[in-house]
């Protein structure tokens, strides 16, 4: 599976006659005889070769003219993986599409983010997937209106709006071309097994490509929860999210062939923003294969891998906060960094409500944590000024770490702040900008496994030794990490 992978017919033929889930996302296939596209795993008889075209993107094929299928619902396939492990101008452009920017900044917003001319960005997407960032919205409009249409009983006009049509007309134009379907039928054809039962719940499911462990995934993240922020409740994991419109509370359940999602937002117009954040802190676009492949080559990482395939890199849905906590987290235990966090969260954090748990807070915001007295920080004073620096610098929009982050760009600007050494760079590269490749050679967990397996000591010589994971060594370091009894590992019971 490469980049351009839909010029490449053959391949792409043999796919949709195998009917392999892997691909669901990489390529989209249209068909000319029926006007619909469908995934490559649709369950319906495959249509002759001649009669199939393919696309890089279902937007692509909506543009096309063709419908979405009402067997395989392409719309609602796991993400290319491209997107989260490239770091050009297209992949950066597409994490901020999927983060809602087009919809609220309109293509000048996301060019301005990009440092980009409007014209530079709509070239390099069509060139590339067929579509400019205009229809790519548009499509990601339609597939957050059928969510709400199946899923809740708003009224039509109030879906329209949440997800983010300027009028009722678009939206109906939109949903019948897109689903050859009314919206009014969407919902009479929508299972009704878990309707949401209040204005702003919503529960729905979230697509990967298996094989997925959610041992370290969720097990890294409940053990490292912030309380008031974060929990591990009767086998989900909750937490708050800081939102463009407002707040919302997450429950993930993780399940043997999705993840259950529910999502309580203060207001709808959040969704789609709320669903691409949740999916990319559990890694869920990721190409578990392609990534366990190139793993296995190294007969030292194999029996890892073979012993239990599919780990996650978990990330996060706040790229600013994950910042903070690594500074927390400097040379101190888990438990000490949660207490920082903790404490940080009680003084200066916003309050929210949840009658369904214990969470509190939202994290606090750089604007806020930038006001806080460093006096009253109870950690050293060298990483007070670490913290001081940090926070100050993510205010001023000195340092970004959103979806558009230029990552050598953002580690250059991270290594010079004082207090910011390689560890603390590349735990923020892995888990917050979404680098595929981050390498923590110098970890104390990293460096025991290591030394268990009988690769380098020393890192220099660890790090040359790992080249041939490239460009996956985020994924060896779960893999590695996953070798010793820390809770990190394990799914809480």
């Amino acid at each position: 599976m490469q980049k351009g992978m839909h010029i490449d017919t053959e391949r792409c033929v043999r796919a949709v006659q195998s009917k392999d889930a892997r691909f669901d996302g990489w390529f989209f296939t249209a068909v000319v005889t029926t006007g619909i596209y469908c995934r490559p795993s649709c369950p319906v008889v495959p249509p002759k070769p001649e009669n199939m075209r393919f696309f890089p993107s279902a937007a692509a094929c909506q543009q096309a003219g063709f419908r979405a299928c009402k067997r395989c619902r392409p719309d609602t396939s796991p993400g290319s993986p491209e997107w989260n492990q490239r770091a050009d101008l297209v992949a950066r452009a597409m994490r901020l599409i999927a983060d809602g920017v087009v919809d609220r900044e309109g293509v000048p917003g996301l060019a301005a983010r990009l440092g980009y001319s409007t014209r530079q960005i709509e070239r390099q997407l069509l060139a590339e997937l067929g579509a400019g960032p205009l229809a790519l919205a548009r499509a990601q409009r339609a597939q957050a209106a059928r969510l709400l249409i199946e899923t809740t009983p708003l009224p039509m006009a109030d879906v329209a709006f949440a997800a983010g049509f300027a009028s009722i007309r678009t939206f109906n134009d939109t949903v019948r071309e897109v689903f050859a379907l009314s919206p009014s039928d969407l919902r009479t054809r929508a299972p009704r097994a878990n309707p949401g039962t209040t204005t702003g719940a919503l529960t729905l499911r979230l697509p990967f490509r298996a094989p997925l462990n959610p041992d370290n995934l969720f097990g890294h993240l409940a053990a490292t929860a912030v309380p008031g922020v974060e929990e591990w409740r009767d086998g989900a994991y909750r937490r708050t999210l800081r939102l463009p419109y407002g707040h919302g509370i997450v429950t993930l359940t993780p399940q043997p062939d999705h993840i259950a999602c529910r999502l309580t937002l203060g207001d709808l117009r959040d969704l789609t923003v709320a669903i691409s954040r949740c999916r990319r802190m559990l890694d869920l676009d990721a190409d578990p294969v392609a990534i366990d492949d190139q793993l296995r080559t190294d007969p030292l990482l194999a029996p890892l891998v073979d012993k239990a395939p599919g780990r996650r890199v978990p990330r996060t849905v706040d790229e600013a906060e994950f910042a903070v906590r690594a500074v927390l987290g400097q040379q101190v235990s888990t438990a000490a960094a949660r207490t920082h966090a903790a404490r940080l969260v009680t003084a200066h954090g916003e309050r929210v409500d949840d009658p369904e748990g214990a969470l509190t807070h939202l994290f606090p915001s750089p604007e806020a944590l930038a006001r806080v007295d460093p006096e009253s920080l109870a950690m050293p004073r060298t990483r007070r000024t670490t913290f001081t620096t940090l926070v100050r610098q993510l205010a001023d929009g000195d340092v970004h770490l959103g979806p558009e982050s230029d990552w050598p760009q953002t580690r250059a600007r991270l290594l010079a702040l004082p207090g910011f050494g390689p560890w603390t760079v590349d735990v923020i590269a892995m888990r917050a900008l979404g680098d595929p490749d981050a390498f923590l050679p110098t970890d104390l967990g990293i460096r025991r496994a290591a030394q268990e397996l009988g690769l380098p000591s020393t890192p220099a010589a660890f790090t040359a030794r790992a080249a041939a994971w490239r460009p996956w060594r985020a994924y060896a370091v779960q893999y590695l990490w996953a070798t010793d009894s820390h809770p990190i590992n394990f799914l809480p019971v």
